[in-house]
């Protein structure tokens, strides 16, 4: 019996299989029920008790081999399937050229993942928007300059259909249908009705910050606000606030990076003053809270909000915001080691 297991044995280290019809075939000769290695087990019965030992170690060898064989005809078989599914004849010999993300993407990101690690949630909302997410529900005055046809573009005429020009919308629209505690940043793209330059654009992107709960004050928001500056510019960054108005906020500040190229020592690039401003922010104003049916005399709240256009001209010293949105693939190679 020995002899006809290592005959078998042989037999089976040389199978071969061109398809999975052929390896079903082999794996139903050698070990189905009524298989040649079935068989074979069938005489064990008739073996010597002096032989039981030997000869059913070699069966169970046989019958190991013979399972790997097939599962290794199998797995072959598979790979060289894959292999052809993933050949793309139409393709072009010619070396393709790795892609790289776009400045404003990574800088979006970052700056995502700075909030998230605050416990800051992303919300987004429509750029066609109302009147009353964009102006009447953030305390903007009917007669507000921002309003005019000079800022805003209106859809068709209407004076109630715009393309949003601030992200601030976004938390009016959470705050109409959602109670505090309320945390979450607000990226998207904005829209102007300004003149191109090198300075400006009529499209532009921010990314707006919005907290609200019980105890808020303006300390927590100086908090956060030094934490995102030394996480974004460096651990030695400074940040300072200086006092401004916004319809939305009350306080309101602006705030302002110690130079990332000089040091804060003063060169052209903060115009010798040693500070770079970077975003608005301020305290809700009871206002905006009433307005979008939170109890102002419970609930405290603060906002913030930057162009990513301006935080990427910081980080990378990119010179012209038009260079965002003309696609120069010469430019965009240039971040490639940033991902």
């Amino acid at each position: 019996m020995l002899d006809k297991i290592n005959a078998l044995r042989q037999e089976i280290d040389a199978l071969t299989a061109s398809d999975a019809a052929q390896v079903e075939a082999l794996r139903i000769k050698y070990l189905s029920k009524k298989g040649e290695i079935s068989l074979l087990f069938n005489d064990f019965r008739n073996v010597a008790p002096e032989d039981k030992r030997a000869i059913g170690q070699a069966l169970n060898e046989l019958k190991n081999a013979a399972t790997d064989k097939i599962n290794a005809l199998r797995d072959a078989l598979a790979s060289a399937d894959n292999i052809d599914a993933d050949l793309d004849l139409s393709r072009t010999a010619s070396p393709i050229a790795l892609g790289s993300r776009h400045p404003l993407s990574l800088v979006r990101e970052e700056i995502i993942d700075i909030f998230r690690r605050l416990g800051f949630t992303v919300a987004e909302g429509p750029e066609v928007e109302d009147d009353w997410h964009v102006f009447s529900s953030l305390n903007f005055a009917a007669d507000h300059p921002a309003r005019d046809m000079q800022d805003t573009f209106f859809i068709q005429r209407n004076p109630d259909v715009l393309l949003r020009t601030h992200t601030s919308s976004v938390q009016s629209r959470v705050m109409e249908h959602t109670q505090p505690p309320i945390r979450i940043i607000c990226p998207g793209r904005v829209y102007r009705n300004e003149a191109i330059s090198a300075r400006a654009h009529c499209f532009f992107h921010q990314v707006e910050a919005l907290y609200v709960d019980e105890n808020v004050s303006f300390a927590d928001l100086r908090q956060t606000l030094l934490y995102f500056a030394q996480e974004m510019f460096g651990p030695e960054t400074k940040i300072r606030l200086r006092p401004s108005y916004f319809p939305f906020t009350e306080p309101s500040a602006e705030m302002d990076i110690s130079c990332n190229l000089c040091g804060g020592k003063g060169c052209s690039f903060c115009k010798h003053t040693g500070w770079v401003e970077i975003l608005g922010c301020g305290m809700v104003d009871p206002n905006v809270l009433e307005a979008c049916g939170i109890d102002s005399k419970k609930y405290k709240g603060f906002a913030l909000g930057m162009g990513i256009e301006r935080i990427t001209n910081l980080k990378y010293q990119v010179k012209d915001l038009r260079m965002f949105s003309e696609n120069d693939v010469r430019f965009l190679e240039e971040f490639q080691s940033a991902h």
